[in-house]
């Protein structure tokens, strides 16, 4: 059984996931802290709940997803799982940071690397990983099958998907992906995005104007 906490974090509102299994292992997806204020927050759930970091996930590399690896990093001694393709957001994420009114003290490096078709596993949870660029190189989203939860990054949102006009942004290499990898999940599925309000994967193929 999996427990989902949702933590909204910094000025661009990012939604920080906290995924619990039964026997309190966890995983962090998308570390958007970035004030000490945030970081306790965070601290404080994961310390309350008494849980056990297993994995520090990124949907995508894009700087208000990744603020608070520094912070995980040194506090649980766990380094962040990425897409390869997205390690050059990381190497430049001092430079982006300071573009969006951030300061960052150091730039962060992957600690390992994850690709089309791994599990990710702690508890009795899996998540497979699928590969989804078009909004950013080295996007992936998160699938729990057995719950019918997705978890997008910044692929697809309720109503509406990804920017494309960033940098490695390809609208139609974004459509296609959510609707040849996302689009083919069941209906019901949740799915969880990195801003705004959950939507289902059955709402979006049916109401999103964006995937016509």
């Amino acid at each position: 059984m999996l427990t989902i906490k949702t933590f909204t974090f910094n000025d661009i509102g990012v939604n920080t996931f906290v995924l619990s299994s039964t026997n309190n292992e966890c995983v962090i997806i998308d570390p958007g802290c970035y004030t000490d204020a945030e970081k306790k927050q965070l601290d404080a759930y994961i310390s309350g709940a008494n849980l056990k970091v297993m994995a520090l996930l990124i949907t995508h590399c894009h700087i208000d997803h990744v603020l608070g690896i520094a912070h995980i990093e040194d506090t649980y001694k766990i380094g962040a799982t990425i897409h390869a393709a997205g390690a050059e957001f990381l190497r430049a994420s001092v430079g982006y940071a300071s573009v969006f009114g951030f300061e960052l003290e150091r730039i962060v490096k992957a600690a390992h690397f994850m690709d089309e078709g791994d599990m990710m596993r702690f508890g009795d949870v899996s998540l497979r990983v699928v590969y989804t660029p078009g909004h950013a190189d080295g996007s992936v989203c998160f699938i729990c099958d057995e719950e019918e939860l997705v978890f997008v990054g910044d692929v697809l949102f309720l109503g509406s998907i990804g920017r494309t006009d960033l940098p490695t942004g390809d609208f139609k290499m974004l459509t296609q992906n959510i609707k040849s990898k996302l689009f083919t999940l069941a209906p019901t599925y949740t799915v969880y995005p990195g801003h705004g309000p959950t939507t289902t994967i059955g709402y979006e193929k049916m109401n999103n104007p964006f995937l016509d």
